[in-house]
């Protein structure tokens, strides 16, 4: 029987999730050549682990001139989707929640159900996929209302999020349009808490009724919103190494996720946009455990939580479950329990 001695080999072979993904912000490098050959003849400095953005606009300042220009038809959703999704396969990625972006509906010359087609197209038949619609906080009006109210009906969607910056505050809309969303068996998450308020969290959780919430980090802020996230059985779907580079906190180490978990909350970790962090999925595990002093079973609870969360049958979670608890048991030399 194998013994993960290496902490690298370890954390390759946990089988893992990923729930908090931007499919625009995933390009991969060399489709972003196509785009420039120029300057993205090296990976960008962005990519550099000392690297970090001054503010959310430079941030977002990378998609609007760049990224969101690939992302003008169903074929080139597909060749980027194609390349993202082996390649988190290739990390013993077996589940994965992804989001695209309403707003490119309005520069497609096609129907933009054509693009939710296209990417589930490209998913490889052993990884999990469940495809969610993301929205910005101001997004319900003109065509895309219309089109937002028609897709959330689309067998091809299995929910919706509100991503983007955190500004406007959650609009009157947005509850009216989640609760339909639920009623319709979807799931429902928003990006609350990342760079706002705690108060953000809570209104996520309260007033539009989420129980994923992307992020979630401002929370920590206030000890009766950390009481009621772990009351309602909120999970955070948090991004570390996008939290320190987009220096929403000061480090690794200062990342509140092992208070979160400290206080019984459900964390999973994920990659956000990697284009934009030059950071992997199995990255994520090994800077939490070097650079956060995470230990293999934490790891192994971080993949466990993923799963708990997923939309899989009880047979399938409890049978990664199982995989997860044999890693840790061939890591340490004895089962988890021993």
């Amino acid at each position: 029987m194998a013994h993960f001695s290496d902490l690298g080999d370890f954390v390759q072979q946990l089988p893992k999730t990923e729930t908090h993904l931007h499919l625009e912000g995933s390009l991969p490098l060399e489709l972003a050549r196509k785009l420039d050959p120029e300057k993205f003849a090296e990976p960008p400095p962005y990519w550099r682990p000392d690297f970090r953005f001054h503010d959310f606009a430079e941030f977002q300042e990378q998609f609007d001139r760049y990224f969101f220009h690939w992302f003008v038809s169903p074929e080139n959703y597909y060749d980027s989707c194609k390349i993202v999704f082996e390649r988190l396969v290739a990390q013993n990625c077996v589940y994965l929640e992804a989001s695209f972006h309403l707003g490119v509906a309005e520069n497609l010359s096609v129907p933009f159900r054509e693009v939710a087609r296209a990417i589930h197209a490209a998913s490889p038949p052993e990884l999990e996929f469940r495809l969610f619609l993301g929205m910005f906080r101001d997004h319900y009006q003109g065509q895309l209302a219309g089109l937002l109210d028609e897709a959330i009906t689309w067998d091809e969607i299995a929910g919706v999020d509100l991503h983007g910056f955190e500004h406007p505050a959650f609009q009157r809309w947005s509850a009216e349009v989640w609760s339909r969303v639920r009623s319709l068996g979807k799931v429902t998450k928003a990006h609350a808490g990342e760079f706002s308020s705690a108060e953000d969290v809570r209104q996520a959780v309260i007033d539009l009724g989420v129980r994923r919430v992307q992020h979630g980090l401002r929370a920590i802020d206030d000890p009766t919103v950390v009481e009621m996230l772990k009351t309602e059985e909120v999970t955070l779907d948090m991004t570390p190494i996008s939290n320190v580079k987009l220096m929403a906190v000061p480090s690794m180490r200062e990342h509140p996720i092992r208070q979160f978990m400290r206080a019984g909350i459900n964390c999973t970790i994920s990659t956000d946009d990697p284009m934009l962090f030059g950071n992997s999925l199995n990255g994520e595990y090994m800077g939490l455990a070097n650079d956060a002093g995470f230990t293999r079973g934490d790891l192994v609870q971080l993949a466990s939580n993923g799963f708990a969360v997923a939309d899989l049958s009880t047979e399938k979670k409890q049978e990664f479950f199982a995989r997860l608890d044999q890693t840790l048991g061939r890591s340490t030399g004895h089962g988890a329990g021993g």
